[in-house]
């Protein structure tokens, strides 16, 4: 009869797991899918509607990427439980991102696309939060892969709507409407599974004084270095490719398959941290990316800038995956707090690496120092996370 009984709390445990990580998935689906880089496939189709210039759609990426930056610093020591933040920053999500096609001012789309980026870094940081101390309670972290691979499938998603969207001859007002609507859909198939957990407590947020370890600051800076390390090729990428290969309908596939391989590859990093730590994960994903990010400079053509964004795309999701879990593991119940700050950082990076690089490749004339340093530094942030500090759990 006791065995009986353990099984069915067993089954009904993986059960509760199960709906927590698909509702994470979803959350971080239309986080970073829509809030976040629906805005990178949408730009063409801005551009042609309403003859949108570089430097505005260069305006619009930086006030998302902004707000990114301004919401994982709030983050730091919001006192909130999780699962309120999460739904708050789905809900500004989903109606920024429907104002984006019902407004044509341009100053209130830098707004929107502000306020997507805040609620964007909250939910991310709030999921992550929520849904691995959840997840290890009921004793499947294992479905952390599942969780993270929502950021794939979102930009999966929100790339074939607009494919969709390009295919009827609508307009880019139409994309940003259909993907907001889609956005609140998601929202409320969600919000009941999205729920407070026996441990959630808002006070977590606020970190013991010695939060800023040596350890600490450590993943903090190497975090930061990935945001600029990947935000380079992220950047500049689609520009060489673009002097390569003038095809539109090849970009318009390119974002859809980068989504696909962002999701599948946490879902095999998963399973392959079961054998190796979070920190070796992460190690391993700045060296691949590193090695994308050069490949291109050794390789000519469309062959080695594909390559390379197979690279960087499989990667950047697992080390963001493999970052959470660390940022948890060595601080525990404050792991809220280091994941914002390590959040912050990405963000800080993420707006550094464009601005650094628009100043170098002027002076060389190519993409090559680029692309260098953004290796360069994510080779260093690797051998920086070789170091370990105390483990605070």
């Amino acid at each position: 009869m006791q065995h009986a009984t353990s099984d069915i709390e067993h089954g009904s445990a993986s059960i509760s797991a199960w709906a927590s990580a698909l509702a994470a998935l979803a959350a971080l689906a239309v986080a970073m899918g829509v809030g976040r880089f629906a805005f990178t496939p949408i730009l063409p189709m801005m551009q042609e509607d309403f003859a949108l210039s570089v430097s505005e759609g260069g305006w619009l990426a930086t006030a998302n990427y902004l707000g990114y930056l301004v919401g994982s610093l709030s983050a730091i020591g919001m006192r909130i439980r999780p699962t309120a933040a999460i739904r708050a920053g789905l809900l500004v999500i989903g109606l920024s991102t429907a104002a984006m096609g019902l407004e044509q001012r341009f100053l209130l789309w830098v707004v929107l696309r502000a306020a997507a980026g805040i609620a964007s870094a909250w939910v991310l940081i709030f999921v992550s939060a929520w849904t691995l101390e959840r997840l290890a309670l009921l004793g499947r972290s294992d479905l952390s892969g599942t969780v993270y691979s929502g950021v794939g499938a979102g930009i999966l998603a929100a790339g074939g709507a607009c494919l969709a969207v390009m295919a009827l001859h609508a307009g880019s007002a139409d994309a940003w409407l259909a993907l907001g609507v889609l956005s609140i859909a998601v929202t409320a198939a969600i919000w009941p599974l999205v729920k407070a957990g026996p441990s959630s407590n808002a006070a977590a947020a606020i970190a013991p004084p010695d939060l800023w370890s040596l350890d600490f600051r450590r993943l903090v800076l190497c975090y930061g270095a990935f945001g600029f390390g990947y935000i380079i090729p992220a950047t500049f990428l689609p520009a060489m490719a673009k002097k390569i290969v003038e095809d539109p309908l090849l970009f318009g596939w390119a974002w859809p398959v980068f989504g696909a391989a962002a999701a599948v590859s946490t879902i095999f990093a998963a399973r392959l941290k079961q054998a190796v730590s979070h920190r070796a994960v992460w190690i391993g994903g700045h060296l691949v990316m590193a090695l994308g990010i050069v490949v291109p400079l050794v390789v000519p053509g469309l062959s080695g800038i594909m390559t390379a964004a197979l690279l960087v795309g499989g990667t950047f999701m697992v080390v963001t995956m493999a970052g959470m879990e660390e940022a948890r593991r060595v601080a525990g119940p404050h792991a809220r707090a280091l994941m914002a700050a390590m959040t912050s950082a990405f963000a800080l990076g993420q707006i550094l690496g464009p601005v650094i690089v628009s100043l170098l490749i002027p002076a060389a004339g190519g993409f090559a120092p680029a692309l260098i340093l953004a290796a360069s530094v994510l080779v260093l942030s690797a051998f920086l996370l070789l170091h370990k500090g105390a483990v605070h759990e």
